[in-house]
């Protein structure tokens, strides 16, 4: 998965270029779709960095194992990004999750 194919995932879901960002919580990767999108004047990145963070954030799910799992709930899910609400989809990395996860000191 390219930034661009993510980018075109999100669009085709929602008809936005939504803004993504992963988080660890609790032990867990989350992949949160934010409710600020691209096409908004207020949004604070331009169109290369928007799609800089995409290829970020697609090499990493990638990385993890993660892009299909990431694609299959966006295509079943109904719930959609809204002020302050953000969808956060949970990846599953199975025995994997040890080399992604560390214990902070």
């Amino acid at each position: 998965m390219t930034g661009r194919e993510l980018q075109q995932l999100l669009v085709a879901k929602w008809g936005r270029s939504f803004d993504v960002q992963l988080r660890r919580v609790r032990g867990r990767i989350f992949v949160q779709v934010m409710w600020r999108y691209a096409e908004q004047v207020s949004f604070p990145l331009s169109e290369t960095e928007y799609l800089d963070r995409l290829d970020t954030i697609a090499a990493y799910l990638e990385a993890l194992g993660g892009a299909a799992q990431f694609a299959d709930y966006l295509i079943s899910t109904r719930e959609r990004p809204r002020l302050g609400k953000a969808v956060s989809v949970p990846l599953e990395l199975g025995d994997r999750a040890s080399e992604w996860l560390l214990d902070e000191v």
